[in-house]
């Protein structure tokens, strides 16, 4: 006899959907995610999606009506609670929109659970587009399988972020002109953390000297390389991740 086939198979879109939701729910997918569903996915009745809502983790939900405007679905199984995700923030300085569409994917998919854009005087923009920003980390959080979206703040002038920071919050300083090595960092400072990273012109001098005054700031050198805001910003948070234990 074969085996029944597992349900919901691995293969089921994932969404994130406004919510709460809760068993035995009814959910109406429209716009965007609705094509996806219909013409990308091609769902029918019966067929499983897994939607997530940022609050009660993940549910597994059948198709019950695939229209030309909306998707229906009835919310069956409570899959997985909202994740506990590392206490940890990337205070990444803005960069050209296509790299620091990469940063905050990636950063997603790494499991940071706030991500802080930062001005600073040499970044080349000081605007990001909340609704875009949040399209593409809710995007890879789907890819992903997570199931907290990670908290995206506005743009803040470097200035601004050192003079409220919290206390209790190390700050790593990813500096080009030197430091500790990040991993023994990283490893000697537990508890809730960040770790802000500059520009493509890096920081100027005013801006590394009110940095390395800052009393929760520990300076912290990436290796003998030159690397890009980008390349920075994902290596050093898949090595906190590491050294967190998260992976």
């Amino acid at each position: 006899m074969a085996a029944t086939p597992a349900w919901p198979p691995r293969s089921a879109p994932r969404l994130f959907v406004t919510g709460p939701l809760a068993a035995n729910g009814s959910v109406v997918i429209d716009g965007g995610q609705a094509h996806y569903l219909s013409k990308v996915m091609r769902v029918a009745p019966g067929d499983a999606v897994i939607l997530c809502d940022d609050a009660t983790g993940e549910w597994a939900c059948a198709v019950t009506s695939a229209g030309k405007r909306d998707v229906i679905l009835e919310v069956r199984d409570h899959l997985r609670e909202r994740e506990a995700v590392p206490d940890f923030w990337l205070c990444a300085a803005l960069l050209k929109k296509p790299n620091f569409d990469l940063v905050m994917e990636k950063a997603t998919e790494l499991g940071v659970a706030r991500i802080q854009p930062v001005v600073t005087r040499r970044c080349v923009a000081d605007k990001l587009n909340p609704e875009r920003a949040l399209t593409i980390v809710t995007e890879a959080a789907e890819q992903c399988a997570r199931t907290a979206l990670p908290e995206l703040a506005g743009p803040l002038k470097l200035e601004a972020l050192l003079r409220d920071w919290p206390e209790g919050r190390t700050l790593f300083f990813a500096d080009e002109t030197g430091g500790a090595p990040a991993a023994a960092q990283f490893a000697a400072h537990a508890g809730p953390a960040a770790l802000l990273v500059g520009p493509e012109g890096g920081f100027d001098e005013e801006e590394r000297a009110l940095i390395r005054a800052h009393p929760m700031a520990r300076a912290i050198t990436l290796g003998p390389r030159i690397l890009r805001g980008e390349t920075a910003s994902i290596g050093a948070t898949a090595l906190w991740m590491a050294t967190a234990g998260d992976w």
